[in-house]
């Protein structure tokens, strides 16, 4: 593998965990939401 292909492959996997970072924050954030709903309901 190249240097350019390996600095590809690293920008990349630090891109997708980015975004898997984001989508588990988005669902915690929604967790906490249902929850402080359903209390005060």
């Amino acid at each position: 593998m190249t240097p350019e292909e390996e600095a590809e492959f690293i920008r990349r996997r630090k891109s997708r965990n980015i975004v898997l970072g984001l989508v588990l924050g988005f669902f915690a954030v929604l967790f906490y939401a249902i929850t402080f709903v359903k209390m005060g309901a």
